[in-house]
C-alpha cells in the first residue's frame, strides 16, 4: 500500500513539473536557510557544554553604577576570591584565573625562544577541579599549590619539547615575561579539549605567583577597588542549591567591603557558564545573542514564506483534482487514505527539497563563509544533521501539506463528478485565504527591503561623517608590553626619520578604539566644585601634530607630567565658559593635581553610536603600548611596511608587529550592522523569490481558469490593454495592502536601529515609497507577462469545445 501511495504520487508530480519545480525550489531555500542556520545555532551553543556539572557553574560578574554612566563586565576584584568560598554559603568550589596575553615563552636552559603568546594565564587549584581536564603527567592533587608552578598542555608541550617523553619534562624550567620575568617549572601536563571550548589556555601558572613575586599591587588584585577584566572569578554551587541565596549573598558582601564608597555603587551578580561564550570569551571569537536571534527570526520567516507559498498554490490547483477525488471515493478510498496520498505527494516533494537544499546550503555558507567563526564547517551527514533533516522534513511535511490534503480529502464525490469545483456561496474561504498568504508574503518582503535601504542610508552617512581627525593613510600597532619606553622611543625615532613617514607618536591606544578608559575628575568653578566622569587618553607630544587634530586654544603638551589638554565637552561638563578661561587651570585628576595648558577639538574616539565625551589628555610614558605612524601620500604601502617591520626587528629582535590601518579598524565599529544590512539584503531577495514564484505559479493557475472569460470579452472588442487592466486590478489591490500592512513593521524597525546611532539620518520616508514601488512594478511584471500572453490568445483554439 505504502509502495502505491509514492508510486502515483511521484507520477503526480511528473504530472505537473511546472507546480513542481516552484514547490521545489521554494521550499529548498527554506530548508537550506534553516538548515545553515540551525548548525550555526548549534555550534555557538556547543561550547563548554561538556563540562560536568556545568549547569552549576557560574562567573562573577561586577557592576558600576555612576548615575548616568553603567558599566557591567565580567571581572571580580581580587580580594572577593579569596573570600568567596568561606563568606557565602552554597559555593562547593571556586576558581580563580588571571589571563596574561602577549605574554613572552622562553626555555632558558635550550635557549629557545617561542616569542609573544596569547594562550598564558594564572590559575588556582580551584580552577582544575571547576573544569577537569584528563591528566597525561604529574599529580593533580598538589599541582598550582605552591607558587612559580605551571601546568601546560599537551600542545605545548609538543611545542615546547617536541619528541620527549610527558613525564620527562616534568620538573624543567619555562621563563615567562610580562611585566617581570617569571621562572617556572613544570608540575603536570595535561590533555588539551577536543571539544570546542573559549578556555583556549595552555599555559597554566600558578595563581600564587603573583604574591610570591610582589605583583599584586601591578597586577591589581590587592585591592577590593581595582577591578580589572583580565581577573576572572568562576564557582560552583552546591546541588539544588537557590540562585537568589547566592545573589543574596553576594549582596551581604557588597554591603560589607563597599560600605565606604562614595562616588558609585559596585554591586556583584553571576552569569552561567552557557553564557561565557556570547559575553566575554577568552578568545574574543564570541558569537552575538542578538545576531543569533535575528538569524533565527529570519530563518522562520522565509520557511514561513516559503511554506505559505505551497499553501496557496496546493489549494489553488486543488480545485483540479477534483474528480479524482470523486473517483477515488466512488472506488472506496477512505478519507484517511486520501490525507496520506496527498501528505505522501507533500512528503517525496520535501525529500527533494532538501537534497537541492543542501547544495544551496553550502553555496550560502561559501558566500558568507567570512561572517562566520573561523574554522567553522557543516559536517552534512553527521548523527545531529541527518536527525535535523529527518525530523524538520516531516514536521514541514505536515505542516505545509495537511491543511491542502483536507481540502482535497473533504470533496463530496457526487458534486465533483458533476464538475462543480466550488461552493454555492458567493463567499469563497479558499480565495480568501489564498488572497490573504499573498499578501503575508509581500508584507515580509516589503518589511526587508525597506530596512535594507534605511540601513544602507545610514551606513552611507556614518562613512561620509568627518570624525574630527585625519584617519587616512594612519597606521598603528601594538608595541611589548611593559618592554620599556627607551626601546618604544627609539622605534618612534626611527620611524620618523623614513622619508615616507610624515610622523609617529607613542601611546596607550589609537585615536579611535574600541577600548576605553574613564576616570572621575574634579574641577574647581569658583567657590564650588564640579564632579564628572571623563575619558582618558595617554599620549604624548607628537599625538596633535600625527593625528591632524585642531587645537583650538593654549599649547601642545610638553615633559611636565603635570600638564592635560582636555576637549570642548570637557569645557561644557565643568561649565567653563570659554576655552582661555580654562587655560591654567588646575584640575583634580589621578589623585594629583594637573594644569590644562590646551583645549582641544571636540573629535570621535569611538563610533557614532555614542556621544562624544569629556576627555583628558595626559603623558604616561611607562605606559605606551601603542605607536601611530602617519604615511606619506603616494607611498608604497607594502614596501613601507617592510621597511618599518625590519625597523622594528632591529628594536625588538624577538618580537613581531602587526601594523593596522586606522580608517579600517574605524569601519569595525560598524561591523554587525553591515552584516545585519547584508544577510537582511540576501533575505529580502529570497524572500521576493518566493513571493515571486508563488505569484508566478498561482496567477498561471487563476489566469487559466478565466481564459473563456478573457475569450469572450476579447471576441466582444475588449483590447489588450483593457484586459491587462482587468486582470491586474485584484493583484494591484493585494500588493497595495501589503504596503500597507508593511509601513508600521517597518517603521518601527527603521527607528528603533537609527535610534542606536547618536548621529543618525532622518527617517527616510521617500524609502518607504521606493520599496512599495519596487514590490508593485515586480508584481505587476510577473502577472503582467501571463496575461499578455492570455490576452494575446486565439479565442478559437479557447472555445472550440463549447
Amino acid at each position: 500500500m505504502l509502495k502505491n501511495y509514492f508510486k502515483i504520487a511521484w507520477r503526480n508530480l511528473l504530472r505537473n513539473k511546472v507546480r513542481t519545480g516552484i514547490h521545489i525550489l521554494g521550499l529548498s531555500l527554506g530548508i537550506a536557510i534553516c538548515f545553515l542556520i540551525f548548525n550555526i545555532v548549534w555550534h555557538a551553543y556547543s561550547f563548554d557544554n561538556f563540562h560536568p556539572d556545568g549547569d552549576r557553574i557560574y562567573r562573577i560578574v561586577t557592576e558600576n553604577d555612576y548615575g548616568e554612566m553603567k558599566y557591567s563586565y565580567p571581572a571580580a576584584p581580587g580580594p572577593l576570591g579569596d573570600v568567596l568560598s568561606q563568606e557565602l554559603s552554597g559555593v562547593e568550589v571556586a576558581g580563580k584565573l588571571y589571563t596574561i596575553p602577549n605574554t613572552h615563552a622562553s626555555l632558558p636552559a635550550l635557549q629557545k625562544n617561542f616569542g609573544r603568546k596569547d594562550y598564558i594565564t594564572f590559575a588556582d587549584p580551584g580552577f582544575f577541579r571547576l573544569f577537569r581536564r584528563k591528566w597525561l603527567a604529574g599529580n593533580p592533587n598538589t599541582a598550582l599549590t605552591a607558587p612559580n608552578q605551571v601546568i601546560i598542555s599537551q600542545k605545548s608541550a609538543e611545542t615546547y619539547f617536541p619528541g620527549e617523553s610527558l613525564d620527562g619534562i616534568l620538573g624543567k624550567e619555562i621563563l615567562y615575561v610580562d611585566t617581570d620575568s617569571i621562572f617556572t617549572t613544570i608540575v603536570g601536563v595535561v590533555e588539551d579539549y577536543k571539544e570546542n571550548s573559549d578556555f583556549i589556555f595552555q599555559d597554566f601558572i600558578s595563581y600564587s605567583t603573583i604574591k610570591e613575586n610582589e605583583k599584586e599591587d601591578w597586577y591589581g588584585v590587592h585591592s577590593w577597588t581595582n577591578i580589572n577584566s583580565s581577573n576572572q572569578l568562576f564557582f560552583k554551587t552546591q546541588s539544588n542549591y537557590r540562585l537568589e541565596e547566592i545573589q543574596s549573598g553576594l549582596d551581604k558582601i557588597t554591603e560589607k567591603y563597599y560600605a565606604d564608597e562614595e562616588d558609585g555603587k559596585t554591586t556583584f551578580g553571576f552569569e552561567s557558564l552557557s553564557e561565557l561564550h556570547f559575553s566575554y570569551p577568552f578568545d574574543n571569537e564570541g558569537a552575538s545573542k542578538t545576531l543569533i536571534q535575528g538569524l533565527l527570526i529570519i530563518g522562520g520567516i522565509i520557511l514561513i514564506l516559503a511554506c505559505l507559498n505551497f499553501i496557496n498554490l496546493e489549494t489553488a490547483q486543488a480545485i483540479g483534482r477534483a474528480k479524482e477525488v470523486g473517483i477515488r471515493k466512488t472506488l472506496g478510498g477512505g478519507k484517511n487514505q486520501l490525507v496520506f496520498q496527498f501528505l505522501s505527494e507533500t512528503y517525496l516533494m520535501v525529500l527533494f527539497a532538501s537534497l537541492v537544499g543542501l547544495i544551496f546550503s553550502d553555496l550560502i555558507l561559501k558566500a558568507f563563509q567570512s561572517y562566520l567563526p573561523e574554522g567553522f564547517t557543516i559536517t552534512y551527514f553527521s548523527a545531529v544533521n541527518l536527525a535535523f533533516l529527518i525530523l524538520f522534513s516531516l514536521g514541514l511535511t505536515f505542516v505545509s501539506g495537511i491543511y491542502p490534503a483536507l481540502i482535497l480529502a473533504n470533496y463530496q464525490p457526487q458534486r465533483a463528478l458533476k464538475g462543480e469545483k466550488q461552493g454555492s456561496g458567493k463567499f469563497s474561504f479558499g480565495v480568501f485565504l489564498r488572497k490573504n498568504l499573498t499578501v503575508l508574503q509581500f508584507t515580509a518582503s516589503m518589511v526587508f527591503l525597506v530596512m535594507v535601504m534605511v540601513i544602507s542610508s545610514q551606513m552611507k552617512y556614518v562613512s561620509s561623517q568627518p570624525v574630527g581627525f585625519e584617519k587616512d593613510a594612519v597606521v598603528y600597532a601594538h608595541l611589548p608590553f611593559m618592554a620599556g619606553i627607551e626601546k618604544a622611543s627609539l622605534f618612534r625615532e626611527r620611524s620618523s626619520q623614513m622619508s615616507f613617514v610624515e610622523g609617529a607618536s607613542l601611546g596607550g591606544d589609537a585615536i579611535s578604539s574600541a577600548g576605553i578608559w574613564t576616570s572621575d575628575v574634579r574641577v574647581p568653578i569658583d567657590s564650588a566644585e564640579v564632579e564628572f566622569f571623563t575619558q582618558v587618553k595617554n599620549v604624548d607630544s607628537s599625538f596633535v601634530q600625527v593625528n591632524g587634530v585642531t587645537l583650538l586654544a593654549g599649547r601642545n603638551l610638553r615633559q611636565n607630567p603635570n600638564e592635560v589638554l582636555v576637549n570642548e565637552q570637557f569645557l561644557r561638563d565643568a561649565g567653563y565658559k570659554s576655552p582661555q578661561e580654562a587655560l591654567g587651570s588646575s584640575i583634580a585628576f589621578r589623585q594629583e593635581s594637573s594644569i590644562i595648558v590646551g583645549v582641544m577639538k571636540d573629535f570621535n574616539s569611538r563610533s557614532l553610536k555614542e556621544e562624544i565625551m569629556p576627555m583628558i589628555f595626559f603623558q604616561a610614558p611607562d605606559y605606551y603600548n601603542v605607536i601611530s605612524i602617519k604615511l606619506g601620500k603616494g607611498i608604497n604601502l607594502s614596501n613601507g611596511l617592510t621597511s618599518l617591520k625590519e625597523a622594528f626587528s632591529e628594536v625588538y629582535p624577538y618580537e613581531e608587529i602587526d601594523f593596522k590601518f586606522l580608517d579600517e579598524e574605524i569601519e569595525r565599529f560598524y561591523e554587525e550592522d553591515l552584516r545585519i544590512r547584508n544577510i537582511l539584503g540576501f533575505a529580502s531577495v529570497i524572500a521576493m523569490l518566493i513571493s515571486g514564484m508563488g505569484l508566478f505559479g498561482l496567477s498561471s493557475f487563476t489566469i487559466s481558469l478565466r481564459m473563456k472569460e478573457i475569450s469572450l470579452r476579447k471576441i466582444l472588442g475588449a483590447s489588450v490593454t483593457q484586459i491587462l487592466a482587468l486582470i491586474s486590478r485584484d493583484y494591484l489591490v493585494l500588493i497595495l495592502i501589503s504596503i500597507g500592512l508593511a509601513a508600521f513593521p517597518t517603521y518601527w524597525l527603521a527607528k528603533t536601529f537609527l535610534q542606536s546611532y547618536t548621529y543618525r539620518i532622518d527617517m527616510p520616508y521617500l524609502q518607504f515609497g521606493l520599496g512599495g514601488l519596487a514590490l508593485l512594478s515586480l508584481c505587476l511584471m510577473i502577472v503582467g507577462i501571463h496575461s499578455y500572453l492570455a490576452a494575446q490568445t486565439n479565442p478559437a483554439q479557447v472555445l472550440k469545445d463549447e
